[in-house]
């Protein structure tokens, strides 16, 4: 216990600082002008602190800002896909902090439900609360103690008793360069921004609550005939510079849709009735009286969200003039500055509440609130990983962000099993597995089902669409394809299943055994991948959420998915029985060093020393393993100009081209990530059922369920089985990928 203390001791040190006087800050400021920032500038400036990384989403290339990964909060509300979005925030971001433009937009995040809307929330809040707790991150605001300044008045919302240590916080995050006048600010500022592209800015005067303890010791040390009066006011013994950690309600406000009041107090905050009998001021309302927690005043200085936008339609027309005058008032004679980037998040249903006037033309009431609207389109997830990492998200405790250094690594996370523990009947707790590839085949029929088919050219499905969006090309045999031969323009993640929808449906599936049996596996409890897509299908028609067409449309769609998995569990279960007949990478490599020696005239290395490359060895590997060319192809064992062409268009050009992605005075031959050659990969991963034949001539598909003791069927099931379970399935999954495979296998095996 002591050490779970200590820890949380440390933590808290680490965040706070001890109060400062403001020529301190100052100095401080100077040298790291970081934690001056007006509000979109620190905004970008977190965003921007943790880097980005490479990733591929519908197809395309893109960088993308780790911030919105959540690392602070170990990934738990990152936003996952939707990368384009998030930089055309962040540009809009670098526009606003810059002063280029853009300055009276209030950032719209719109799109439909379970886009992760709420996430980019949630992600929000917890990096800018990290963020604010590093040195190049602290925010700072004043704190005044007005203590018997006067016989009547203080500043207090207590028992009106004065304290040497009554210190009271600007309640809204006033800025600490705010006590300034405009042109000594300005001074300071000019010293502060040096040279920076993107200028630190503050406009906004101290807030109400903070002028009124100003003006109290303004005028207690002009009576007393000082000279000094800024000095004075701004004495360690009245005002101090303090650290906060960025929150909810300091520096982030949030307005959930269950946030009520008149507009003022959600905008604002209210006059407290009770504080003004007490603080009254010479016939005018104190602001000290004032409750300062509408969503502004809780934003000041850092980010306002207004969430599901919709339900606070009133509100929106009363915020066209806080972007670019920065100013709102709490009364008819009190006004307040405010320095807060203003985000709006809502579904699509704000847009009808937009456009309900749209028929008016010049005449629409809400055109200069549209016009001020910067929109952003949150969609649904287009890529067949990220959509399983969500899946996986839903249905685990799983946080962590993907991040694989090919994509064969994201693409073996995404065929991966998973085992949940859920309560039986009998409320015990059994364990459940999805069976290998049963995430990945929810993951693409949701996918396939928000993808626009209008622009999939004739010969391509739509299952190729989404795997192209996923990896950036498509592989056809040796061929690769890349994406940017193709043009999509259609509406892909406007439409289609929601991720809440498929997780639904496979909760229900957890919770009931599955109409199978086997004397000794538990396959009632295996969820199989056709048993996930047939209950998404048959769940359509009834569920709200899809309209007849929608449900029809994604129906007929189910087909190409099964089709898919198909060929995937069929792969899985061919590697694992031909596992020993296979080529290992050892003899591959030995492959692509001699032709790569015998292509440019040179030597390989041997345990005896150089050699020339063995022209004999190269053709068993092309004729055994690759299977591309027969005796006739070659002179002895000298090629001929087919196979020579082959050697260089196929297996030289794909070397020279990993070269050069990765070239550095130090490349060589044995630098060559053999996987990354397409035809060689084939060789690694592609059997067929003709081997099968060809190597195994007793073997029948047929009896592959119950096969007779000590035939060659039962022999190559018990090994093929065993494979399987060192492939991530376990004994019931790989006994019941087995049989749909071979059933299905048998009626073309002849």
């Amino acid at each position: 216990m002591t050490d779970y203390i200590g820890a949380a001791d440390e933590e808290l040190s680490g965040a706070y600082e001890e109060p400062m006087s403001l020529e301190a800050y100052i100095e401080r400021a100077m040298n790291r002008p970081s934690i001056a920032s007006h509000a979109p500038k620190y905004l970008l400036e977190a965003i921007e602190s943790m880097g980005t990384r490479t990733v591929i989403e519908e197809g395309e290339q893109r960088e993308r800002y780790r911030f919105f990964d959540d690392p602070a909060n170990d990934g738990e509300h990152a936003v996952l896909g939707n990368t384009e979005t998030l930089n055309g925030f962040v540009d809009d971001l670098r526009t606003i902090a810059a002063d280029r433009g853009k300055r009276e937009k209030i950032i719209w995040f719109d799109g439909p439900t379970a886009t992760g809307k709420s996430e980019l929330k949630r992600c929000l809040i917890n990096g800018l609360r990290e963020y604010s707790k590093t040195e190049a991150g602290r925010r700072y605001t004043v704190e005044w103690n007005i203590a018997n300044a006067s016989e009547d008045r203080g500043l207090s919302y207590g028992d009106g008793v004065e304290r040497e240590d009554d210190w009271y916080e600007s309640p809204v995050q006033s800025h600490p360069l705010s006590v300034f006048p405009d042109g000594v600010r300005t001074s300071i500022l000019e010293e502060l921004n040096g040279g920076d592209h993107i200028p630190t800015r503050v406009e906004a005067d101290l807030d109400p609550f903070c002028r009124e303890a100003y003006d109290i010791l303004e005028e207690r040390y002009r009576r007393a005939g000082g000279t000094t009066l800024f000095s004075s006011v701004t004495d360690p013994r009245h005002l101090r510079v303090k650290n906060y950690v960025v929150d909810v309600g300091r520096g982030i406000g949030v307005l959930h849709s269950e946030d009520d009041g008149t507009p003022k107090e959600r905008l604002v905050g209210s006059w407290m009735p009770g504080m003004l009998r007490e603080l009254d001021s010479r016939g005018r309302k104190n602001p000290q009286a004032f409750s300062y927690d509408g969503v502004l005043s809780q934003g000041n200085g850092l980010v306002t969200i207004v969430e599901d936008a919709a339900q606070h339609a009133d509100l929106l027309r009363k915020l066209l003039n806080v972007p670019d005058e920065g100013r709102v008032k709490l009364d008819k004679g009190i006004g307040m500055d405010i320095d807060t980037q203003l985000l709006i998040i809502s579904n699509p249903d704000l847009d009808v509440e937009l456009d309900q006037y749209a028929d008016r033309n010049g005449r629409d009431p809400l055109k200069a609130l549209k016009r001020r609207l910067d929109k952003h389109q949150f969609g649904y997830l287009t890529n067949l990983s990220l959509e399983a990492e969500l899946l996986r998200r839903e249905l685990t405790s799983e946080t962590a962000v993907w991040e694989a250094d090919g994509y064969a690594d994201l693409e073996s996370r995404v065929r991966e099993g998973l085992t949940l523990s859920v309560r039986d009947d009998g409320a015990g707790v059994v364990d459940r597995e999805l069976a290998p590839h049963t995430v990945e085949a929810a993951a693409l029929y949701s996918v396939v089902t928000r993808l626009d088919g209008e622009d999939v050219p004739g010969n391509r499905s739509l299952v190729e669409k989404a795997l192209l969006f996923d990896q950036g090309y498509l592989q056809e045999g040796d061929e690769r394809i890349e994406a940017d031969e193709f043009d999509f323009d259609g509406d892909d993640g406007s439409h289609g299943v929601p991720v809440t929808y498929t997780r639904d449906v496979i909760a229900d599936l957890l919770q009931s055994d599955a109409d199978r049996e086997h004397p000794d596996l538990p396959v009632e409890r295996v969820v199989m991948p056709d048993d996930v897509l047939d209950a998404m299908a048959e769940g359509l028609a009834d569920a709200p959420v899809f309209s007849r067409a929608e449900a029809a449309e994604y129906e007929n769609r189910l087909a190409i998915v099964k089709s898919h998995i198909f060929d995937r569990q069929e792969a899985d279960v061919l590697d694992a029985l031909l596992a020993e007949k296979g080529v290992d990478e050892a003899t591959v490599a030995e492959y692509v060093e001699h032709v790569f020696a015998w292509a440019n005239d040179e030597q390989v290395s041997t345990d005896r020393g150089p050699a020339d490359p063995d022209p004999l060895l190269m053709k068993v590997f092309e004729t055994e393993h690759l299977g591309r060319f027969g005796e006739g192809a070659y002179d002895g064992a000298e090629p001929t100009e087919r196979v020579a062409e082959f050697r260089n268009e196929k297996v030289i050009t794909a070397i020279n081209r990993y070269a050069w992605e990765n070239r550095d005075e130090d490349f060589a031959i044995e630098d060559v990530d053999i996987s990354e050659i397409p035809v060689i990969r084939a060789v690694l991963d592609t059997h067929d059922w003709s081997d099968v034949a060809r190597l195994f001539e007793e073997f029948d598909p047929v009896q592959w369920t119950d096969p007779p003791s000590g035939t060659e069927t039962a022999r190559r099931k018990a090994e093929t089985l065993e494979n399987l379970q060192e492939m991530g399935y376990s004994p019931a999954s790989a006994e019941l990928t087995g049989r749909k495979v071979m059933r299905e296998v048998s009626y073309r095996w002849d």
